[in-house]
């Protein structure tokens, strides 16, 4: 097992990386002394394979948990689902020394920490995240929240969770595309914090696709040193966290003008980094083989590198980005790279060089 801290003063915690971990969920979670009554709160995907699994354990260590499933997909992420949480948790008694687990991927993992940041004003969460991109990003750092029609993310709060429960045979029973998508982010932190990751994913990528356990365990462990790095600087984005944003001002564009769940985020978020790649190139000089690099990674890996985009889709997705978090008095701003490992934050694009990059054509359906 490896172990990664978040060193967050009194809200920090440890991330843990290894085999086997579900079945360690109550014991992890009685040690840490969060309450007797808990809540589960899982996707009606995981919950089929999971749920009996983390619930068993919990009840094994005296606690008592009760299950909460939401309906797959990123269309759960939004207010409604957080409400109806909010009955079950007040049916079920749930009081501040209680606590939730958030068993799932990234849409579990950021509604029910939105839902435990917000309920009785704040209950401690867990979070056992099922998917490759939540583990090695969503579950990390304590970013919560929900949709709302007009953008992605745009309801949430900093919320660290008391612990990241990273279970490695989870990732074992991921469709394909889902297992997939999750390497655009692991891609992204060697393109953003470390060139020698990213020349090691290059090498290994084969062996990462076949899910090879002691590649995946150093890749995980990696990205979360980097991410908990991060975080440790700057725990709220008030200037570096905004790198692990590579890619992501378009990503999110993508995601919420084709309509939440048509691209899942990894394949949003690569078309965003090779974008950003080629932004990079024409603002800050990035070489054409590193922007080459990029691009060929991510293709290699599964994942699309360009969409297609029509003139009335092109305008909702300038729409959808100017509505992103990251945008500044109406300044369009960018994380971009100097090269493989180094990057920079809040740099002002103007939309029509972001047009420019983003070719007519290209592979404008997301993968079957």
């Amino acid at each position: 097992m490896r172990i990664v801290p978040v060193s967050l003063g009194n809200r920090s915690y440890v991330i843990k990386i290894g085999d086997g971990l579900l079945s360690r969920l109550g014991a992890e979670c009685a040690r840490l002394k969060l309450g007797q009554r808990c809540a589960v709160i899982t996707d009606s995907n995981v919950g089929k394979k999971y749920a009996a699994a983390a619930l068993k354990s919990l009840a094994a260590s005296g606690l008592e948990p009760v299950l909460i499933s939401i309906p797959a997909g990123e269309k759960s992420k939004r207010i409604a689902v957080v409400e109806k949480c909010y009955d079950r948790l007040a049916a079920h008694r749930l009081e501040r020394k209680s606590f939730i687990v958030a068993l799932g991927g990234g849409v579990v993992g950021d509604l029910a920490g939105f839902v435990a940041a917000t309920y009785l004003r704040g209950i401690p969460f867990v979070q056992v995240p099922t998917t490759l991109l939540a583990q090695v990003d969503s579950s990390v750092g304590g970013k919560t929240g929900v949709n709302l029609r007009a953008g992605k993310n745009l309801v949430g709060a900093f919320y660290q969770p008391q612990l990241v429960l990273c279970d490695l045979d989870t990732l074992q029973t991921l469709p394909e595309r889902e297992y997939v998508s999750g390497l655009a982010e692991v891609i992204k932190y060697g393109i953003i914090c470390d060139a020698v990751l990213f020349a090691q994913l290059e090498r290994n990528l084969p062996k990462l696709l076949k899910r090879d356990v002691s590649v995946l365990r150093d890749v995980v462990a990696r990205c979360c040193e980097i991410k908990a790095d991060v975080v440790g600087q700057d725990e709220t984005e008030g200037g570096l966290r905004a790198i692990l944003n590579f890619g992501h001002t378009i990503g999110h564009a993508i995601e919420n003008s084709s309509g939440y769940g048509r691209f899942l985020h990894g394949e949003a978020i690569a078309i965003g980094q090779v974008a950003a790649a080629k932004l990079s190139h024409k603002i800050l000089s990035l070489p054409s083989g590193d922007v080459e690099r990029v691009e060929k990674l991510l293709v290699r890996a599964g994942l699309p590198a360009k969409i297609k985009l029509n003139a009335a889709q092109r305008k909702k997705l300038f729409t959808a980005m100017k509505l992103d978090k990251k945008v500044s008095d109406g300044e369009v701003k960018f994380v971009l790279a100097e090269k493989i490992g180094k990057v920079v934050w809040g740099r002002k694009v103007s939309l029509p060089l972001i047009d420019e990059v983003l070719p007519q054509s290209g592979h404008g359906n997301p993968p079957k």
